[in-house]
């Protein structure tokens, strides 16, 4: 597992580790870039790359006419660790 604090240092890391295959981010994040604009930037460098968003908010912040857009997934806060498992599994499937 890689962790970087930002989005730029998450574009960084993504674009210097080829073989990640997935990218957990929070919907709000510190440093000016929030959780879909970091997801748009790795998905137009690594298309192939799944995507998972956690928020301790509403889904507001990446539901359109009241859904999720295709391909995103969304786990609300507070999660145990046995459905943030769950929910990886179901992703990198």
């Amino acid at each position: 597992m890689l962790q970087a604090i930002g989005g730029e240092a998450a574009i960084e890391l993504i674009a210097t580790h080829p073989d990640i295959s997935l990218l957990f981010t929070d919907v709000v994040m510190p440093g000016g870039m929030n959780g879909a604009e970091l997801a748009k930037k790795a998905l137009e460098m690594r298309p192939e790359l799944r995507v998972l968003f956690t928020s301790g908010y509403s889904a507001n912040a990446i539901v359109h006419d009241g859904r999720l857009d295709t391909g995103v997934e969304l786990l609300s806060k507070p999660y145990s660790r046995d459905q943030l498992a769950n929910r990886l599994r179901i992703v990198l499937q």
